[in-house]
């Protein structure tokens, strides 16, 4: 819905994305856990023990540190291009110019297909992060951020 000077509101990710969301911050864990296995095995404890003792802490982590970021994530759509917000405290605002848009992929998972998600990858102009994605959108709302930013490329190649 626009505000009152026509800009789209920001979008939140779809709350069927909560949990995928959260699983994909805990990239931490075999890392911490092989940490863990190594710091026990210099001290002659049971090496299992940290392995599955750093998985367990680091996972955990990276679960309730998801859950905590997932309402923080945000995009919208105007007639600039696209905007993606992320964090809290730090606060991180993403804009891609439509002029700057090269092509687009949509990318899904098998734990995306069965929620209905996908990933929308924009592929800009430049050297520097040429490429923004935005994980877990709502499937429809992928394609249709794809379709409109698409049709805006096909305008500019026809310029």
């Amino acid at each position: 819905m626009p505000d009152a000077a026509g800009v789209p509101d920001w979008q939140p990710l779809p709350e069927r994305a909560r949990l995928l969301f959260a699983i994909s911050r805990t990239g931490l864990a075999i890392p911490l856990g092989v940490a863990g296995f190594v710091l026990f095995r210099v001290f002659g404890l049971p090496a299992f023990a940290g392995l599955l003792g750093g998985i367990v802490l680091a996972g955990g982590f990276g679960l309730w540190l998801g859950f905590r970021q997932f309402r923080h994530v945000a995009w919208r759509l105007d007639a600039d291009g696209l905007a993606i917000r992320r964090g809290r405290l730090y606060q991180r605002e993403t804009r891609v110019p439509v002029t700057r848009v090269q092509h687009l992929d949509l990318k899904r998972g098998p734990w995306q297909r069965r929620r209905n998600l996908a990933t929308l990858i924009v592929h800009t102009a430049g050297t520097r992060h040429s490429a923004v994605t935005l994980a877990h959108l709502d499937a429809d709302d992928a394609e249709r951020l794809r379709d409109v930013l698409g049709r805006q490329i096909d305008r500019d190649d026809d310029d």
